[in-house]
């Protein structure tokens, strides 16, 4: 029995410092503990192994112990598929057809939202509400149909916040319109049903719902949706749950979903089109809201309770500095860093003040919509085309250390064959999903 395996016995849910649980790591902030990364790699250097996948897709990968897990589409068959990697020799394992469809505009497909997995079984969800927990060894463990269960999800643009695992349960945010409507032909949330925004709670064992949070917003229009997903924080030894969207950020109790305290709005003249894209991330006592729309970032206080005014404002960002529109920041060796996708810049600054230390121009010719991790002294970030992007994780100074171009040569901009998948850090290895494969950077 492997050490992995061992552990998983006695302790089912318990993730391990090697392992990446979901899309933005272990410690739900972008970043972890390995060591002894690659700073330059290619397909021709430090490349462990390359397996093909069936799509492109928006979702990253998660990695627990010895299993790689991916979401992906059958094109051809119109399915929808959770596949399993071996981690060290890059076989796929097993694959499951789990629902059906491709996507329902140009942009996306249905496999955008990120599968997430723990010690015992891996939990993928797709944008038609298929929820779908799998043992490691492929055996189906429970099933559910969100949309059907609580009505068809309410976004404009195809659903794509990922379910976040956080001790023992599942946790699903639908952050949507309050009313059905159509877009390009696809009806979207459930006409004459409840459309009101919501978080889910389910038990990770059983798959069955343990409560339902509504979440109210102020919000007009597409700008109720949001493709965030939850975060969750401790803080003055309280666990909580940051949402944010719908022109506020918002923390809850974790145990019962019940809202603390609440800070909005950055769109005073209730803007409709201001969809919100980023998640939250926390440090040192301060969470991050990130405006769409290359809007400010907002440094807000946490430990505060109720309907906050201004004052709850620790900084703003310079929007003409700091922005991001789609990539969610990350939080690495006491500050945060910021990715622009637009002007392809990257920013570090100081959690307290928001002190901007350094801004790095990147370079980079194609857009950014993954969200950058780090690890071991580095940051890393992939590009549309599937170019990769090495930074040191240096808050003195700005250093562009390699680009690495793991892609496949496309060079779409902006449709569903552009990469938005972040890089998964486990193993001490990079996991790096491109169009059409996934690669393992090793040391």
């Amino acid at each position: 029995m492997t050490r992995h395996a061992l552990l998983a016995a006695f302790l089912p849910f318990t993730i391990l410092a090697a392992d990446w649980p979901q899309w933005r790591g272990p410690n739900q902030n972008g970043a972890t503990e390995a060591e002894n990364l690659p700073s330059k790699f290619s397909l021709s250097q430090g490349l462990k192994w390359s397996a093909p996948l069936p799509s492109s897709a928006a979702s990253s990968p998660a990695v627990v112990g010895n299993s790689v897990f991916v979401s992906a589409i059958d094109v051809a068959e119109q399915k929808l598929l959770g596949i399993c990697i071996d981690a060290q020799s890059g076989k796929e394992r097993w694959r499951k057809a789990i629902g059906t469809g491709h996507k329902w505009d140009k942009n996306s497909n249905l496999a955008s939202p990120s599968p997430a997995a723990d010690a015992k079984n891996v939990y993928f969800f797709f944008a038609t509400g298929d929820l779908h927990a799998y043992d490691h060894q492929g055996n189906e463990v429970w099933t559910r149909q969100i949309s059907k269960d609580h009505g068809n999800f309410g976004t404009q643009w195809t659903y794509s916040s990922s379910a976040t695992l956080d001790n023992g349960k599942l946790y699903v945010q639908v952050l949507q319109r309050d009313e059905s409507f159509v877009f390009q032909g696809v009806t979207k949330g459930t006409p004459g049903g409840d459309n009101r925004s919501y978080i889910l709670c389910l038990d990770a064992t059983t798959g069955k719902d343990v409560w339902k949070q509504f979440r109210s917003s102020d919000a007009v229009a597409e700008t109720l949706e949001a493709f965030s997903s939850p975060v969750f924080y401790d803080h003055e030894g309280q666990r909580q749950m940051l949402i944010v969207g719908g022109d506020c950020i918002t923390g809850h109790k974790a145990s019962t979903g019940e809202e603390i305290w609440r800070w909005g709005s950055w769109n005073p003249d209730k803007i409709g089109h201001w969809r919100l894209v980023p998640s939250v991330v926390a440090l040192d006592g301060i969470a991050l809201a990130c405006a769409p729309k290359n809007n400010p970032v907002f440094g807000i206080k946490l430990g505060l309770k109720g309907k906050l005014d201004d004052s709850a404002i620790a900084w703003t960002s310079d929007p003409k500095v700091v922005t991001t529109d789609v990539s969610t920041p990350l939080a690495y060796q006491g500050f945060f860093y910021v990715l622009d996708s637009g002007r392809k810049t990257i920013s570090c600054l100081e959690p307290k003040t928001g002190k901007v230390l350094w801004t790095g121009e990147t370079g980079s010719k194609a857009k950014f919509e993954s969200s950058p991790v780090a690890a071991d002294g580095k940051i890393y970030m992939t590009n549309f085309w599937g170019e990769v992007y090495v930074v040191a994780a240096n808050p003195a100074k700005f250093e562009l250390l390699h680009v690495a171009e793991m892609g496949n040569g496309s060079k779409a901009q902006g449709n569903d064959e552009s990469v938005r998948a972040s890089v998964a850090i486990a193993n001490n290895c990079l996991y790096i999903r491109t169009q059409d494969k996934i690669h393992c950077v090793a040391p």
